[in-house]
């Protein structure tokens, strides 16, 4: 793996800070990702939590930031997420074979859309959907929600990556 990507600077406002932080564990999460096989990409190294490999962390974490900035603050269609795929709570965790790089891609796609949703709306605005469940919370909160979860699985990536190949870092 190449050099760990670095921290947002130590003085900006609120929403360069939020993006900034965020953005760090996106790229901690591709990181994790370089010079991975084909195969290790897709294999599961935790007998408990199959679905957990790196190709399945970065499908989740696509369907993740879709799911708040899109659907949640938005009000989009959830339909076209697998997140709420109620016959199977992993949905969004099944990549069905797609190639990690695809799989790169299409979250790269993600959090550029999420990062553009960002930029023309007020900290405080609320989530629009309808018949969502969380509280209407505002970007705010789900901005910190998006550092908090990305960068927990980011942590899961560091073991996953570890069992696969024995590379650590950052």
């Amino acid at each position: 793996m190449g050099p760990a990507p670095h921290r947002p600077g130590a003085v900006p406002d609120e929403r360069t800070a939020l993006i900034g932080w965020l953005d760090l564990q996106r790229q901690i999460l591709r990181w994790k990702c370089e010079g991975l096989s084909e195969a290790d990409a897709h294999r599961s190294v935790i007998p408990t939590s199959p679905a957990m490999t790196m190709a399945g962390l970065i499908s989740h974490m696509r369907w993740v930031e879709h799911t708040w900035l899109e659907v949640v603050f938005l009000g989009g269609d959830k339909t076209q997420n697998p997140y709420f795929d109620e016959t199977d709570k992993d949905a969004d965790w099944r990549t069905d074979g797609v190639p990690l790089k695809q799989l790169l891609m299409q979250y790269e796609a993600q959090c550029a859309r999420s990062n553009e949703i960002v930029s023309t709306a007020s900290l405080d605005d609320v989530g629009r959907h309808p018949d969502d469940g969380s509280g209407n919370p505002d970007l705010r909160w789900m901005l910190i929600h998006l550092v908090e979860e990305t960068g927990r699985h980011a942590g899961h990536a560091d073991i996953v990556r570890e069992l696969l190949d024995g590379a650590k870092g950052y």
